[in-house]
């Protein structure tokens, strides 16, 4: 549930449900906002779910259960997976070292079947986990000019480098905030800032007036500018696959010891290559996510996602294809008829930053 709804309505927000979670959609022609952002900075609310891991045994404990390395020291994040012994992603997180705790930031509905299951599973670990999403608000600052933008309403702490590190700081000298460098998936510079679920309104009002001007966005601007950057999202790209399928080897440390679902990814990973791929592509018209994908009139493949880019002025979007397809000429249906289609190389629009979370593939 939004933190800041009152303030969301004052700009005209039109709210919709995502992941069981009230936010905001769009405050009306976001294709202008999404142009803002790529030219200048703006502020979204993110539906994040919290999950708050301490004890002596918490970096232990996490690191067994997921794909990357935890980070050990205070102000290192990474973003990992969980999966289940199949391989197959449960979800994806991102995993803050905040001291003497872990905070994994996950997809809204993800985090109270997370703690309920490594609850059962703490055995003699000296561990404690629960589900804190409703204490923290959590913002995006995303653009062209979000450096600027943080280091203008941020006292106490310089903007946070490289991707995934933190600062605390504050804003106005009375809110207490985290400043995170983001992995970039807007391909923008970006960052979040995590404060006090109390402080919400107030943080959120600063951070669109404070210093430099930003617009607010919404979901259906997230959509547009993650998609021209290449970034996957949990819903429709990740959920329930391989990972060395969809390509986030981001996310994945093959070196560590195991974690759930290794033997697989292991597996497929020594074997050179999986059996399809996730890529890029635009298209004559707009196709609904799980529309057939043909290449020679044969089937090959899937849409996961589509979106109309507001910078390439077409349908641009993400498809599950044979791994070894070899032609850029593509159709994907529309309506029950098949149209034109072309494979593209992500990102789809060069921005300031590259998202960190492009498919990548062990060729």
């Amino acid at each position: 549930m939004t933190l800041v709804a009152s303030i969301h309505e004052s700009h005209g927000a039109t709210f919709e449900t995502r992941g069981g979670v009230d936010v905001v959609g769009h405050y009306g022609r976001p294709e202008r906002t999404h142009r803002a952002v790529r030219n200048g900075v703006g502020v979204i609310e993110h539906g994040y779910g919290v999950v708050v891991v301490e004890g002596e045994d918490r970096i232990e404990y996490v690191d067994n259960a997921v794909t990357n390395a935890v980070p050990t020291e205070d102000g290192e994040g990474a973003y990992a997976l969980l999966l289940d012994p199949d391989g197959r992603i449960e979800t994806d997180m991102y995993i803050y070292n905040a001291g003497e705790r872990l905070l994994l930031f996950t997809p809204p509905d993800r985090a109270e079947d997370l703690v309920e299951e490594w609850r059962s599973k703490t055995f003699l670990q000296r561990v404690r986990i629960r589900d804190a999403s409703d204490e923290f608000g959590i913002f995006g600052v995303h653009g062209a000019m979000a450096t600027e933008k943080v280091a203008s309403v941020l006292a106490n702490a310089g903007a946070p480098e490289p991707e995934l590190t933190f600062v605390r700081g504050s804003i106005g000298g009375e809110l207490g905030v985290t400043v995170v460098a983001a992995d970039n998936p807007t391909g923008e510079e970006g960052y979040s800032i995590i404060c006090r679920a109390k402080d919400a309104e107030d943080v959120f009002e600063a951070l669109l007036h404070y210093g430099n001007p930003a617009v607010p966005l919404g979901y259906q601007t997230w959509d547009t500018l993650t998609a021209e950057a290449g970034t996957p999202h949990f819903d429709t790209e990740l959920r329930g696959r391989v990972p060395n399928v969809v390509g986030v080897r981001n996310a994945i440390d093959f070196d560590k010891g195991c974690f759930v679902g290794q033997e697989v990814v292991s597996k497929v990973e020594n074997r050179g290559r999986p059996s399809r791929r996730l890529v890029g592509f635009s298209a004559d018209d707009l196709p609904e996510s799980g529309a057939g994908v043909f290449a020679d009139g044969d089937s090959v493949g899937e849409v996961t996602r589509a979106v109309e880019s507001p910078m390439r002025e077409e349908p641009i979007g993400f498809a599950l294809v044979e791994y070894d397809l070899d032609t850029d000429d593509l159709e994907v249906e529309v309506d029950g008829e098949r149209v034109a289609a072309t494979r593209e190389t992500l990102p789809f629009v060069e921005g300031g930053a590259r998202s960190l979370r492009i498919p990548t593939y062990s060729e």
